[in-house]
């Protein structure tokens, strides 16, 4: 741990975001998202700006975030207003749910596809918070989590994993809201004040800062340092094996 800006033994647990955080999967959210939206923008003939989604767009409006909530949030950008529906709704449903079903359903034809990796300089921190016993938990708006840690071959590391499933059976606001990192801290047995967030998301940044944890952890893939800082990183790295 030679020169890592971290103390680990101050701290009780470390709650880490899954994707772009430990695995790469941020860019197949990318690509669900940017695929998903550009159709449904093409055919849009509504009220409402429907140029094409943008990379921007997604690091403004929908990264970190519960996918409905992500839905909603582009589409309010863009002026355009779509009824709500329900989680149960078709893929081809023209709602907010129906688009976030869509997306999803993107996704896991891409991770079935592709699979995933962990990043190397995140296994290296996790080796040395195991060796720590240190408990550890992933903290994701993604439904999809435990798929993804199963194929990464990582599942086994952490105390729990609160994704967006247990959220909604918890009746937790998703990120930026602070209760999901909250609740993963306490099932560590451990509480905020005690805890490490880390975050590649400006929403999941911000969910640390007004949890009032103990260190916020940015990680730059793409929302850049000083947008992590100001959304209340305390410490910025472009790969976690700097902390390790």
């Amino acid at each position: 741990m030679t020169g890592s800006p971290v103390t680990w033994t101050d701290h009780d647990a470390v709650l880490f975001d899954l994707d772009g955080v430990l695995t790469p999967t941020a860019e197949v959210h990318r690509r669900a998202w940017a695929e998903m939206f550009d159709a449904f923008l093409s055919s849009w003939s509504g009220a409402g700006d429907s140029r094409p989604w943008s990379e921007q767009d997604y690091y403004d409006h929908v990264d970190g975030k519960p996918r409905y909530d992500g839905v909603r949030d582009f589409l309010t950008s863009r002026g355009i207003t779509l009824p709500e529906g329900e989680p149960s709704d078709a893929p081809d449903a023209e709602t907010v749910c129906g688009l976030g079903n869509r997306k999803n359903d993107a996704f896991n034809a891409v991770l079935e596809r592709d699979g995933v990796t962990a990043y190397p300089g995140s296994i290296a921190l996790l080796d040395v918070l195991r060796d720590l016993g240190m408990p550890l938990a992933v903290v994701s708006s993604s439904a999809n989590a435990p798929s993804v840690l199963v194929a990464a071959g990582i599942a086994d590391r952490f105390v729990t994993v609160v994704d967006g499933r247990v959220a909604g059976e918890l009746g937790l606001p998703g990120k930026p809201a602070p209760d999901t990192f909250v609740h993963a801290a306490e099932a560590c047995g451990t509480a905020p004040a005690r805890s490490v967030v880390v975050e590649d998301a400006v929403s999941g940044v911000r969910a640390g800062a007004a949890g009032d944890f103990a260190l916020v952890i940015g990680v730059d893939r793409g929302a850049g340092a000083d947008v992590l800082t100001a959304a209340g990183a305390d410490v910025v790295v472009d790969d976690l094996g700097e902390l390790a």
